[in-house]
């Protein structure tokens, strides 16, 4: 038996808001033209949200509308229009919103556009998948992307539950990597402070529920474990695009490529590549009756094949058809997946996967 620990944000983290601000605007851009090349970055904090990166597109984009549209959605901008988490003014127009978005490099466009359909950077992604739940991915995982879309639900309709948060998820696990008890489920919530007691309750009682349907038992919660935690968001904290990707991928129980996914155009392999990724360890999981796969591809800018596919089953090296090369294209990849129709922004919020 082994320890082994997993850890998910909320939607309402200040990371993850600005995962969520570049996504929103990345699906406006192609939504007006499914061609626009998008490399967005987001900051936040004290009262600021600074935007910056490269577009290169034909669509005509509210940038500053859009931001101030995610901040309600994720209760930064609560039902009394209050910015209770970005401004000590509480005034939404207050707010400092810094448009610093530039055009992509031409040396960049030489060898992405649509004629070349080369690799938009270089770098490497990887794909996990295991026969642990129905979705292919760990237990541990499975629960606390649950728990936040859970949290994300109650923080709506109860004023005492405030947007910024996180939790993990410490389990005893047996030599082939399964989970049997949970031995530590942290919880960090930002609330009002009001009805400590019962709000740490609906908590509680909803890991539990959750675990009980994978037969485990909880061994020790620890909520809050500072004591408090009142103030949040962008007033407590800064917030950076691309700063959650293990949260983002496999919440460690797999490798974490180099790059980020949100603000990313699928012609930049970090994003379709890793979903690639994904979706081939799910195919050689299925096809040679694996409990676990992972696989790696790797790209060099502006080349459109892939440099080289790793696939490892059960510990063991897997050799890659031939023929996934041709099908790790971006083109292909864009194609296959559909990434020119999918709605961005959903993907930043629980985890991609």
């Amino acid at each position: 038996m082994k320890l082994y620990t997993n850890e998910t944000v909320f939607r309402g983290h200040p990371d993850k808001v600005c995962d969520q601000i570049s996504d929103a605007l990345l699906d406006a851009f192609l939504q007006g033209d499914k061609h626009s090349r998008c490399g967005i970055e987001v900051m936040g904090g004290k009262g600021k949200i600074f935007i910056t990166g490269e577009v290169t597109s034909n669509s005509e984009v509210n940038v500053e509308e859009i931001v101030m549209r995610v901040l309600k959605d994720v209760g930064y901008i609560d039902q009394n229009n209050r910015a209770i988490n970005v401004i000590e003014s509480g005034d939404p127009k207050d707010i400092e919103i810094i448009n610093n978005l530039g055009k992509q490099s031409h040396d960049i466009a030489l060898g992405t556009n649509d004629e070349v359909g080369g690799a938009g950077d270089q770098g490497m992604m990887f794909g996990f998948a295991c026969n642990d739940t129905p979705e292919y991915k760990p237990v541990a995982m499975h629960l606390l992307q649950e728990f936040s879309k859970f949290y994300d639900e109650l923080r709506q309709k109860d004023q005492r539950f405030l947007p910024d948060g996180k939790a993990q998820i410490t389990g005893i696990y047996d030599r082939k990597m399964h989970l049997k008890k949970i031995k530590d489920w942290t919880i960090s919530y930002q609330n009002t402070e009001e009805d400590r007691t019962e709000t740490d309750q609906i908590l509680i009682d909803k890991a539990k529920e959750l675990a009980a349907q994978f037969g485990l038992k909880i061994e020790k919660f620890w909520v809050n474990p500072t004591g408090k935690f009142l103030i949040g968001g962008f007033q407590g904290d800064a917030g950076l695009t691309g700063r959650k990707i293990v949260v983002d991928s496999y919440q460690s129980f797999a490798p974490v490529g180099g790059g980020a996914f949100s603000g990313k155009d699928p012609s930049k392999v970090d994003r379709s590549g890793a979903y690639k990724a994904r979706e081939i360890a799910i195919r050689y999981l299925k096809e040679h009756q694996l409990s676990r796969c992972e696989v790696q591809l790797s790209y060099a800018i502006g080349i459109a094949e892939p440099l080289a596919i790793y696939i490892l089953g059960d510990g063991k090296s897997l050799e890659p058809e031939k023929s996934l090369y041709a099908e790790c294209t971006p083109k292909q990849m864009i194609k296959d997946l559909g990434l020119l129709n999918k709605h961005f922004e959903d993907t930043a919020k629980f985890g991609h996967f």
